[in-house]
């Protein structure tokens, strides 16, 4: 393949990004216009990782009402949520307080609880017969009347939100817009609930709500309360705040997104420090692949001649390797074994 070089004053620069766009995502879900939505959301993805989506389909209520069950489940006293552990599952559900898990473990402590709630598996779906990690029944409160009814509801909104979305990030890849489903037909999706107490004074990056870190999968549906506090770091290394937009959600991708499009789509870091002096609540949907999904460079994403940037991995261990890190139980429970 010939090489290709160009004089000094036509180099183009990289320009990094200063805010995170907003895409009217309306006509992908309504099926009326979804190439033009797809083009937004590709370029969002190749130029950012972030995006705002509104007329995305999830009613307002709904939302609301999800958001207020993580407010009174984070009022419970400590036993109660602590019954809840995530210790106690063998596949990664339940509760973790204030420091239990760091997403930048060598940097920063993570001053946030959250409770992570996925698919409601039974004894004899297929998956738990294999005996897959991550994949099983949920820890489920016992006496918050209503919360898994409005739970269960908002995290089928989720799934069908996130694989409307995915059927766009196929078309802005030039694939088949139904390219990814069987792929995502068993996904490795949470919900996770996330509580932030406010930090006063002098904030040191040794203690912050989250510390910096990529999302482990393929792409994250959020919604976060009026408070604000995530930020976005720019290719420039700027942190760029990602404040509340009413009536969206914020979308950001993964690393096994990264991975299949061969780094065309961006997993920005990211992080949370809550200085809004108030309690600060967010409800990330994390959408992943089935656990037996190959991740490895897409048709097109690799130019002729060269070789992936990314070797291949499988879905699930990659998740599960993932946790493995970042949790303080993971860590002793290997540490144990």
């Amino acid at each position: 393949m010939a090489i290709t070089t160009l004089a000094d004053g036509l180099v183009g620069r990289a320009v990094a990004f200063q805010e995170i766009p907003i895409v009217d995502v309306g006509p992908l879900v309504d099926g009326s216009d979804p190439a033009s939505v797809a083009k937004a959301l590709g370029h969002a993805a190749a130029t950012v990782g972030f995006v705002y989506v509104r007329n995305h389909g999830v009613p307002a209520d709904l939302r609301a009402a999800m958001m207020t069950e993580a407010e009174r489940f984070f009022a419970q006293p400590p036993e109660t949520k602590n019954a809840l552990h995530i210790r106690n599952s063998k596949i990664h559900r339940g509760y973790f307080s204030l420091f239990e898990e760091n997403t930048d473990p060598d940097l920063t402590a993570d001053l946030k609880e959250g409770l992570d709630i996925g698919r409601e598996l039974g004894p004899d779906d297929p998956e738990v017969r294999r005996s897959l990690p991550l994949h099983g029944p949920n820890q489920w409160p016992a006496d918050l009347l209503g919360f898994r009814g409005t739970t269960d509801a908002y995290f089928a909104a989720m799934r069908s939100l996130a694989e409307t979305l995915m059927r766009g990030f196929a078309l802005a890849l030039d694939l088949a817009p139904d390219f990814f489903a069987d792929k995502i037909d068993q996904p490795c999706a949470s919900l996770r609930l996330l509580h932030y107490p406010p930090q006063e004074g002098q904030i040191e990056a040794q203690t912050m709500g989250c510390g910096a870190h990529t999302d482990y999968g393929c792409l994250t549906i959020l919604a976060q309360d009026a408070n604000g506090g995530l930020q976005v770091r720019n290719s420039a290394g700027e942190w760029i705040a990602a404040p509340p937009v009413p009536d969206t959600f914020v979308i950001n991708l993964g690393d096994q997104m990264a991975r299949w499009t061969n780094g065309r789509f961006q997993a920005t870091p990211h992080r949370v420090i809550n200085t809004s002096g108030r309690e600060r609540y967010s409800m990330p949907f994390f959408f992943d692949p089935n656990w037996d999904a190959l991740i490895e460079a897409l048709p097109g994403t690799v130019v002729p001649g060269d070789v992936p940037k990314f070797a291949p991995v499988l879905a699930g261990p990659y998740l599960q390797s993932r946790f493995d890190a970042t949790f303080t139980y993971r860590k002793d429970e290997a540490a144990t074994a």
